[in-house]
């Protein structure tokens, strides 16, 4: 049961307080904050000074040439970035409760997913319910699952490590990975290559190509090749990784089922291993806590439908 004091809180609270620390967090600073929202330095203390007041603990600790937030001031911002993400909902929801299915479809994925099923989905989706509109933004794999815990996006695709806590999990398809070169590599147009000839290369791989993260089996067959332990070049972005291996920058392992196209255009050569390749699987996200407009709760009736309806195997890319 709720203290008295408890039950009094989100009457008495200023929520503009609440915007107003979310931008100080965001800004990284009093003075680059009141230069964001145009307002003095002074006021932007002032109600720093008030909400560290209302809610009892100290937010940030303020020294000469220093800005930290403190323990309590991360927890009081997740929770304003979940109320934030909530508000931000508000008119989609509204917009999305006539009989045709309106709304905005907020989806944020890791670089270039590639998935005939879901493009499938998208497709017949948007000739069910042609009133629905939809952004599409790229991010890094925490940084999906970041947006989809803070209530900023109807659903994610991404990459999973350690599986975060409160979010809804389904494996949306499975992509093999191999490895590749470009056209100016020693190896490139060579049949019947034997691995040992990978040992010493250098290579390029992904930000998320890390032990124990969510390509971690991509990590194995590097080593499985003997090349060099350490990475030439990284990136977030498949299509750099792609670049940096045409570019014969070192070989790089990429999703087999997009690679084809460029091997079939000369542009890339798979090399060894050729059988027992690693996989990954590409999940789907989504936030129970969230409340869904219309087309972001139809849509992901049809998604997770036909993730019912096909087996892992049907959703494998080779």
């Amino acid at each position: 049961m709720l203290k008295a004091y408890e039950q009094r809180f989100p009457w008495n609270l200023n929520w503009n307080l609440l915007r107003t620390f979310m931008v100080v967090v965001e800004q990284n600073g009093i003075t680059s904050a009141a230069d964001f929202l145009g307002l003095k330095q002074p006021t932007i203390s002032s109600a720093l000074k008030q909400l560290e007041g209302m809610v009892n603990c100290k937010l940030v600790d303020r020294k000469p040439n220093s800005f930290k937030i403190t323990s309590a001031g991360q927890v009081l911002y997740a929770e304003c970035s979940s109320i934030f993400g909530a508000i931000s909902q508000i008119p989609a929801l509204l917009e999305g409760i006539e009989e045709e299915v309106t709304g905005h479809v907020n989806i944020v994925m890791a670089s270039h997913v590639v998935s005939k099923h879901f493009d499938e989905i998208l497709e017949s989706f948007n000739e069910l319910h042609p009133k629905v509109t939809y952004s599409i933004s790229i991010a890094e794999s925490s940084e999906v699952q970041n947006q989809i815990a803070q209530n900023r996006a109807s659903f994610g695709i991404c990459l999973i490590g350690n599986k975060p806590p409160l979010l809804e999990i389904k494996t949306l398809f499975r992509e093999y990975f191999g490895i590749y070169c470009g056209v100016k590599h020693r190896l490139f147009g060579k049949d019947n290559i034997n691995i040992s000839e990978l040992a010493g290369e250098d290579s390029v791989s992904f930000q998320t190509d890390i032990e124990s993260g969510p390509l971690f089996s991509v990590t194995s067959l590097r080593a499985r090749a003997h090349m060099k332990p350490e990475l030439k070049g990284i990136s977030s972005n498949l299509p750099e990784v792609r670049r940096m291996i045409i570019s014969n920058i070192g070989i790089g392992a990429l999703p087999v089922h997009i690679a084809k196209r460029d091997v079939e255009l000369g542009n890339l050569w798979q090399l060894p291993p050729y059988t027992k390749l690693p996989t990954v699987d590409i999940q789907l996200i989504s936030n129970p806590k969230r409340s869904l407009n219309a087309a972001e709760t139809m849509l992901l009736k049809m998604i997770n439908e036909m993730i019912a309806n096909l087996s892992l195997a049907e959703r494998s890319y080779v």
